[in-house]
């Protein structure tokens, strides 16, 4: 589901707010989680989820265009990790699970 498809379900829901007050409320929550992963603080969203950053170490590794050995440095990447309720409810939807 893109951005765009978010706010015209959420616009089909609740008729009676306006699109451009839906589109506000949907960008304030993404830039408010991002700012906060970008500080380094973690975010949970009861029932839906955690977003936040891991820290990957430094390490020797291989480039595999050239197979030389290469040194990467300390990097941190953001995770999300899915809440007991969105995963009940996945696993619920899904036969092979």
């Amino acid at each position: 589901m893109t951005k765009s498809e978010l706010i015209a379900k959420i616009a089909s829901k609740y008729p009676t707010l306006y699109l451009s007050d839906i589109e506000k409320i949907v960008l304030t929550i993404i830039n408010v989680v991002s700012e906060n992963i970008a500080k380094g603080n973690r975010v949970e969203l009861r029932g839906f989820g955690t977003f936040g950053l891991k820290e990957l170490k430094a390490r020797k590794s291989r480039n595999p265009r050239t197979g030389a050995t290469v040194f990467v440095e300390n990097k941190r990447i953001p995770y999300f990790r899915m809440g007991k309720k969105l995963k009940e409810r996945k696993l619920s939807h899904f036969s092979y699970y």
